[in-house]
């Protein structure tokens, strides 16, 4: 009998398949390619997807995150504060998502996706009734987080996979 924590390490799982597809074999003129000029690339999406993973799991882990204990933030030489996701970026933010390889891309995901696995691992159905945001009305429990960022991650994916697709 499957388990939620079952139910969500398989839908963390699938973002991980599906955003490796989504670069496999890609170069960089295929990463970076925009369909129209405010369109994102499939590199922003999937750094975008997995830092939104990456900051939100350690957030409510109280873990350090990967980009940064991982080194990634130096590795992937973006201009952007350590502490940025992508949310509120504009068209010319998501240009500067550049000199990104895919292999790069996927070790990331990976690290994130392995840090992920071990937290949610973890969990009792009673750690998800937790409250971890009382920013908002209703607060936000940890159920409620971890499938908003599903949701999200799963978005982008398959963002990244129409572009694909299209180029």
């Amino acid at each position: 009998m499957a388990t939620t924590r079952d139910l969500l390490l398989d839908g963390f799982e699938h973002v991980r398949d599906s955003a490796c597809s989504a670069v496999d074999g890609a170069d960089e003129t295929t990463l970076t390619a925009r369909l129209t000029p405010e369109a994102n690339s499939i590199a922003w999406l999937i750094w975008h997807l997995t830092r939104v993973q990456d900051d939100h799991l350690s957030g409510v882990a109280g873990a350090q995150q990967v980009w940064v204990g991982g080194g990634f933030h130096g590795r992937f030489g973006l201009p952007f504060d350590e502490g940025a996701i992508g949310y509120g970026f504009s068209s010319e933010d998501v240009a500067r998502v550049r000199g990104v390889s895919a292999d790069l891309l996927v070790e990331y995901l990976e690290a994130v996706t392995a840090a992920t696995r071990t937290y949610v691992e973890g969990l009792t159905d009673d750690d998800l009734d937790r409250v971890v945001d009382e920013r908002w009305d209703p607060p936000v429990t940890l159920a409620v987080r971890l499938v908003s960022v599903l949701n999200d991650d799963l978005q982008h994916v398959g963002q990244a996979a129409f572009v694909r697709g299209c180029v």
